[in-house]
């Protein structure tokens, strides 16, 4: 499928969900930012005057579909589970990225079932929803935190290609051959967009893999350093308001209602 390019710098805005357009924690989202993203998604596709939203993002399927909802993108494919999925929303499929074999999902629910057995009794829990990846989270971050290397380790031992890193609140087991970055170029191929075509948002060190595969690359205040320090542009304001600036700086865009 070819999308034909409008007459503006980019095409398509990839970003990421936890910390750009909502928190990562369970504090309720900036409902009135996200409407704004979602007038600007709506103009963009009825007068290609601008850049489409669309997102790339550790979150299970669902919560990815939800959101490419509520920011009414209805014609880009997002990626979800951090490359495990491209969700089209112009043809509502759910496209498993095909190096995932039969083999992989086994070992997956291995290493799901390792971690129920053995941090389950510390109050570990895994996010619900996730299909060929395992996330973890525990209230008390620090502790959550220090089962990082262990889990690394664990996966070693059992000789499972499982790439284990830390968000804001979580651990995440993906498969070393899936990633975001796997997923973008998924996305490219699909659209036929090409990579100077693209700008990008995120705000941890694993959307780096956009920062990587994109022309340019912003990230809101409440970034982390090594983001900031890659970054062309550092919002003043955190979160989906931060995403709303970058919008604006990109050229025609949604700005955020003034505060007074």
């Amino acid at each position: 499928m070819s999308f034909a390019a409008p007459h503006h710098r980019f095409d398509a805005v990839i970003c990421d969900i936890d910390g750009c357009l909502s928190p990562e924690s369970s504090t309720p989202m900036d409902v009135e930012a996200l409407a704004l993203i979602a007038a600007h998604n709506r103009a963009a596709q009825t007068h290609r005057d601008r850049s489409v939203v669309t997102l790339c993002s550790g979150r299970p399927q669902p919560f990815a579909e939800a959101m490419c909802r509520m920011i009414a993108n209805a014609s880009l494919p997002l990626i979800a589970e951090n490359g495990v999925w491209m969700y089209l929303p112009s043809s509502n499929q759910y496209l498993m990225d095909p190096a995932i074999t039969r083999e992989h999902r086994s070992m997956v629910r291995d290493l799901a079932a390792w971690l129920d057995e053995t941090l389950g009794p510390m109050g570990v829990t895994q996010q619900p929803g996730k299909a060929c990846s395992v996330s973890l989270f525990h209230p008390d971050t620090p502790l959550l935190a220090a089962q990082r290397d262990r889990i690394a380790a664990e996966c070693r031992r059992r000789g499972w290609p499982i790439r284990v890193s830390m968000t804001w609140l979580y651990i995440n087991c993906d498969l070393a051959h899936i990633s975001k970055a796997t997923g973008i170029a998924r996305f490219l191929q699909h659209t036929g967009l090409r990579s100077d075509r693209c700008a990008g948002i995120g705000d941890t060190s694993s959307d780096l893999a956009i920062r990587d595969a994109v022309a340019y690359f912003a990230c809101p205040a409440n970034a982390v350093d090594e983001i900031k320090s890659r970054s062309d542009y550092v919002a003043a304001a955190p979160e989906a308001r931060g995403v709303l600036e970058i919008l604006s700086v990109l050229g025609v865009g949604a700005r955020p209602a003034s505060d007074s």
